[in-house]
């Protein structure tokens, strides 16, 4: 594993920080892109992004502290300035209220900010795999004699045993969404439906992950992330519901 992947005038490029960069980067490509297509300022990009990256941070990082509050209080600084433990969930909701907040003050419409935000999410999501991969940051799955499976010994969070390298399942699958929905951009379809699979697609993966990481299970058999991923995957549903009850939009006779 890679944890620092250079060192520049004795500063250490971390590998998780890296991917981090290189994901929004590919965000505001996106964001840009789409703000294009549907005829909005593509230079509104930079807005949403900065705004999905200062909510994503500190949910991220304030959602972790009511899990790990032991560690939060050994080192406040290390713990919210580490390249693991990062909490999806709590980035994604933090991200989701900075972004709605954005969009209302530039006037973007909110059904469009949703379907552009799927496909930055899960693009940014592919590459941010590809930094807890090289990090080895302890998102690794349980051990598994599989032709695959790998140690991290290197890693932040270093192991010995060969495990399930989750990070890399996780990767193909949000990929695999990625492509699926940027496929469908320009499609005839409700505006705003993109996020409703982003939610139900990504739910699904990373509750079928869940199964082979090292997460304790909290509560009916599932881990805290699993039970979460149900949540965002009912979301999705109920979303998909409302905007394809009222889709196709009648056209008048008249």
């Amino acid at each position: 594993m890679y944890p620092v992947l250079f060192t520049v005038f004795g500063f250490e490029i971390q590998a998780f920080w890296a991917t981090v960069i290189a994901g929004f980067l590919a965000s505001l490509v996106v964001a840009r892109s789409e703000l294009r297509r549907r005829h909005h300022d593509p230079r509104l990009g930079y807005d949403l992004i900065l705004h999905s990256y200062i909510g994503g941070f500190l949910g991220a990082r304030v959602f972790l502290v009511f899990f790990a509050w032991d560690a939060f209080t050994r080192d406040p600084f290390d713990f919210l300035f580490s390249g693991s433990g990062w909490v999806w969930q709590g980035g994604l909701l933090g991200g989701a209220v900075t972004v709605i907040l954005a969009a209302r003050r530039v006037g973007l419409p909110l059904a469009d900010v949703a379907d552009l935000s799927a496909l930055c999410l899960a693009i940014g999501q592919t590459i941010g795999r590809i930094g807890c991969q090289l990090a080895g940051d302890g998102d690794y799955g349980v051990a598994t004699d599989l032709p695959w499976g790998m140690s991290y010994p290197n890693g932040v969070v270093p192991t010995l045993e060969r495990v399930h390298p989750t990070p890399i399942y996780e990767m193909l699958a949000y990929l695999a969404i990625f492509l699926a929905l940027w496929w469908q951009r320009s499609r005839a379809r409700p505006t705003g439906s993109l996020l409703g699979q982003y939610l139900i697609l990504t739910g699904v993966a990373r509750f079928a992950v869940e199964f082979v990481r090292r997460n304790a299970v909290v509560a009916f058999g599932l881990t805290l992330p699993q039970l979460f991923s149900l949540g965002f995957t009912m979301i999705g549903i109920v979303l998909l519901f409302r905007l394809y009850r009222s889709w196709p939009p009648e056209v008048s006779d008249a």
